[in-house]
């Protein structure tokens, strides 16, 4: 057994057993099988498991979303901050974050950190794209049409397919750009 481990470790860990095992498998035996550590190794980093878990929602909120969005946001031209939330979206835990989506139907503390997730990244999304296009509707359009197609990626059960998701990132971005999105009337398709 390892003798020694940090919070850092089971953050990391508990995510990956998120994606690994979904929201079903997240258990504290698991976590420590992991780490190769025993239960009194986790209770010197955490009081109990509500703890530990609500400091592995925060800590993907940070790690995923928060110090991403804020990186993106300072870039000054827009399609380069569309280019690094495409490849953010490229690059994201789909799986653990799919277990997370279940976990925040089951638990409202839950919810509300995905429903700030979605805020944020539909936020900087929107922003990025009425910087290109100088249209709010269309921009936000573009915005949730991307996060529509990450959210179904996470949860659809086939096969991960990265190139199948970058090319319908693509295409939205091709629309967005072509300025097809401008002066557009969701009602009417």
């Amino acid at each position: 057994m390892v003798s020694t481990t940090s919070r850092q470790a089971y953050l990391e860990t508990g995510l990956g057993v998120l994606a690994d095992q979904g929201y079903g498998g997240l258990k504290l035996a698991e976590v420590c099988r992991r780490l190769g550590v025993t239960s009194g190794s986790f209770y010197h980093f955490f009081a109990n498991w509500g703890t530990y878990t609500g400091e592995l929602i925060t800590h993907w909120h940070t790690e995923s979303t928060t110090l991403l969005v804020e990186g993106v946001r300072a870039q000054s031209d827009p399609r380069a901050r569309i280019d690094a939330l495409r490849a953010i979206g490229l690059s994201l835990p789909y799986r653990a974050e799919a277990a997370i989506r279940t976990w925040s139907s089951l638990d409202p503390e839950v919810k509300a950190v995905q429903q700030e997730v979605d805020a944020q990244r539909i936020a900087a999304l929107s922003d990025a794209a009425f910087d290109i296009l100088g249209d709010r509707r269309g921009a936000d359009m573009f915005a949730k049409w991307s996060l529509y197609l990450l959210i179904g990626y996470e949860q659809i059960t086939l096969p991960d397919d990265p190139d199948a998701l970058a090319w319908l990132f693509s295409r939205a971005e091709q629309a967005l750009i072509g300025g097809e999105l401008r002066g557009i009337d969701a009602s009417n398709g």
